[in-house]
């Protein structure tokens, strides 16, 4: 993770009014990523390390459709599986994850995604932010998965100032009320995916740049003046 210049944790209730904030503009925030079931999901999260969501979900649109189940993915083979996903970053040792996780899967769960963190994450290719994706999402647990997005957002604004993921993490299911605990990792995810961005966050249409600590504010960027006609 980048380093992030350290600024004081915000107080209570600016905590809860920037939840509030998300809550009223997107009550019920939904993931990018494209998946039909728990399996489907957690292949889609292994394969986004290092790559956007919709390059994922043009290369997962093929290999779902032949492979939904991991008995279908064992079944392809990890060289049909590479082939399938080769424009990915990193797509021959995520291809070798995808195949062997899917037989763990078999071996161990009946087929079945637990909806257990220590057991997701004795899955090949599968670490603790992936694991939380996977919760969170499909299984409607409380975790939130700190991708580089959600470590800036973090530590930018007050909410999480810490060093490490697992710190802001922590921090994080410390001081966000419990009624927005399930939507916090979509929230913060997308609010630093498309306005607190990493090199030119747009201060000027933030929804909740009034309690943030981030400074200086980005200015709104000048309109250039229109060439005279005449």
């Amino acid at each position: 993770m980048p380093a992030i210049k350290k600024v004081k944790s915000l107080p209570k209730a600016d905590v809860e009014a920037i939840f509030a904030r998300f809550a009223e503009i997107e009550p019920e925030p939904k993931g990018e990523l494209d998946y039909s079931s728990a399996f489907t999901l957690l292949v889609a999260v292994v394969l986004s390390a290092q790559a956007t969501d919709v390059g994922v979900n043009k290369a997962t649109k093929l290999l779902f459709q032949v492979a939904p189940t991991p008995a279908a993915m064992v079944a392809l083979g990890p060289q049909r599986i590479e082939e399938l996903v080769r424009t990915i970053g990193l797509f021959r040792t995520k291809a070798k994850n995808v195949y062997a996780l899917s037989q763990l899967l078999l071996e161990r769960h009946g087929g079945e995604v637990p909806a257990d963190r220590e057991a997701l994450e004795a899955l090949p290719g599968v670490g603790r932010k992936t694991a939380n994706v996977v919760l969170n999402i499909f299984f409607k647990q409380p975790a939130i998965a700190v991708d580089t997005h959600l470590f800036r957002v973090s530590n930018r604004t007050g909410l999480a100032p810490a060093k490490t993921p697992l710190a802001v993490e922590q921090i994080l299911l410390k001081v966000i009320p419990a009624p927005y605990l399930l939507h916090a990792h979509h929230w913060l995810i997308l609010h630093g995916r498309y306005i607190c961005k990493a090199r030119k966050p747009e201060c000027w249409r933030c929804p909740i740049a009034q309690w943030c600590r981030f400074t200086p504010k980005t200015p709104m960027p000048s309109v250039p003046a229109a060439k005279h006609q005449g």
